[in-house]
């Protein structure tokens, strides 16, 4: 028998234009989907609408983005995978362009949707540009670190480059951004052709029927998680519709899927242990990791502070990132596993408790440290999780790689999404009670509060003359510095949380670990007395 033909060795040069073509990629996606999350209180006032009623651009881009995933990859198996990319990126250009269009909060609402459509497969691209700059050994190791890498950086980046760009333009320099982005992209993947391969027909209709069912929940699930918030999730009962909806038709999906013969997804499998354990890893990690996207800046923003003033913090973000994704790269193997995530736990526990000493006087530079480690921890954390379910995915079969996709983009997606609902809640909820605490001890009859109202109010002392009026004054000026107050505190206490939660899942990794490897050496010299015994 002949010996397999090696597959034929890539020139640095080619890959390093397929990491710069894999980068572009994956910031076009991620600045597109971050631009208008960030900017949401700057864009209001352009579009004439109130903050929850902007808030709604980012639950129309995520509500098909969600699900997209599902379908994109048959769809590419079946028409080909050069079809495929120059018909994604095409489509994002004209979405993009749609932009230009924008007059009204309606307008937008619709043209974020289609956005949120169109950049569903960009993601996919950028997978598949990195993929193809390394050889296969380094496909699961290398290229995922980098990829992943490149993803998490939008978000830092995005805030980084925004003040820049509202001052060039406002609302229209966020979207003429997107739109050279996404024409360098699209000569980008027209100029740089992916390795063909074979088609097969693999969609069948109740793949349709399955898919539309699951797009269905996952939308009204996103829908739920971004504006739940907001408008509180007890007080709005549409909200609990949509939920039901939810439900309803992730459930029919379900029953659809384990009563076929080729299902579209592996219902059995996805709900086996070791993808469970492995669902609930990243899902739970993704919710603590909320903690630098939403928490963080939320604190420094209720502070007064705007993304100009935050610059340098997320500077130091995107440098950590960019070091510690080299630094798993360079040291990523199957059984290192368990070991980066324990690093990246570590990591999140102190950068997290640290932040929970916050005060008044706090201010970016003083998280340097701390959000430098939480970044390190987002870059390192996902590679390994991802390298082993896709090698679990191959084992059974190319089919299977559908399978743990979809279980990766949706504990991706929704997680980030369920993060920033509940820790946004938490807060909220703290909040309160903390008011209501530091309420309790603010009495004017108290001397220490009324020389605190006497000083706040003396700054008004020139230009109001009436008594009465400058008490009140200096009253207001007290109840404001009392919400601040309790929202630092709030914030306090969600980074306390986290940093617990953390704790408990480091904990829960060691105790994992030193089980398998005690079962393991308990069985070692089992095994090896059996195969010892000479046969009769």
């Amino acid at each position: 028998m002949l010996p397999a033909a090696t597959p034929p060795a890539i020139s640095p040069y080619r890959s390093a234009i397929y990491i710069a073509a894999s980068t572009l990629l994956s910031l076009t996606q991620g600045l597109g989907m971050n631009l208008i999350a960030t900017n949401v209180a700057q864009i209001q006032g352009y579009l004439g609408a109130t903050n929850t009623e902007t808030t709604w651009l980012i639950a129309a881009y995520m509500a098909p983005n969600v699900s997209l995933s599902v379908a994109l990859i048959k769809i590419r198996n079946q028409y080909g995978l050069r079809n495929f990319a120059e018909l994604s990126i095409a489509g994002f250009v004209l979405v993009s362009l749609m932009h230009l269009f924008v007059t009204d909060l309606q307008s937008a609402i619709i043209i974020r949707f289609f956005s949120g459509v169109a950049a569903s497969p960009m993601s996919s691209l950028a997978f598949l540009y990195m993929l193809e700059a390394f050889p296969p050994a380094r496909k699961l190791t290398v290229a995922v670190c980098l990829v992943l890498t490149n993803i998490s950086l939008a978000s830092p980046l995005a805030r980084l480059l925004s003040p820049t760009l509202l001052e060039f333009g406002q609302w229209q320099g966020l979207y003429m951004f997107e739109i050279s982005l996404a024409f360098i992209a699209f000569a980008t993947i027209y100029l740089l052709p992916l390795t063909p391969v074979p088609r097969a027909k693999v969609i069948e209709k109740l793949d349709i029927v399955s898919y539309l069912l699951i797009a269905i929940g996952f939308g009204c699930t996103a829908v739920v998680l971004v504006t739940g918030r907001l408008y509180w999730w007890a007080e709005a009962p549409w909200l609990g519709i949509l939920l039901a909806i939810a439900v309803i038709t992730v459930t029919t999906a379900v029953v659809i899927e384990l009563n076929r013969e080729k299902p579209l997804l592996d219902i059995r499998w996805i709900a086996s242990r070791e993808m469970l354990h492995l669902a609930g890893t990243i899902l739970l990690f993704r919710l603590i990791v909320s903690e630098q996207s939403t928490v963080a800046t939320n604190f420094f923003q209720n502070l007064g502070l705007l993304n100009e003033q935050i610059a340098a913090l997320y500077g130091v973000m995107m440098v950590s990132m960019i070091v510690a994704g080299l630094c798993c790269a360079a040291v990523m193997k199957p059984e290192r596993g368990p070991a980066i995530h324990a690093v990246a736990l570590v990591f999140l526990i102190v950068g997290s408790y640290m932040d929970s000493q916050a005060t008044n006087l706090t201010r970016p530079d003083n998280m340097y440290l701390s959000q430098a480690l939480i970044a390190a921890a987002a870059a390192i954390f996902l590679p390994p999780a991802m390298s082993a379910g896709l090698t679990s995915a191959l084992k059974r079969g190319p089919s299977y790689i559908l399978n743990f996709i979809i279980v990766f983009l949706a504990t991706q997606s929704l997680g980030g999404l369920l993060g920033t609902a509940v820790f946004g809640s938490f807060v909220t909820i703290r909040e309160k009670f903390h008011s209501n605490v530091l309420a309790e001890h603010i009495v004017l009859s108290d001397p220490l509060v009324a020389q605190r109202v006497t000083q706040l109010a003396n700054g008004y002392g020139r230009v109001i003359t009436d008594k009465a009026l400058l008490n009140a004054e200096g009253i207001a000026l007290l109840s404001l510095q009392t919400t601040r107050e309790a929202n630092i505190l709030a914030y306090n206490d969600a980074f306390f949380l986290i940093a617990a939660i953390s704790f408990f899942a480091l904990v829960a990794l060691l105790t994992h670990v030193g089980f398998r490897y005690a079962a393991g050496k308990f069985m070692a010299p089992r095994v090896t007395g059996e195969i010892a015994q000479p046969s009769s």
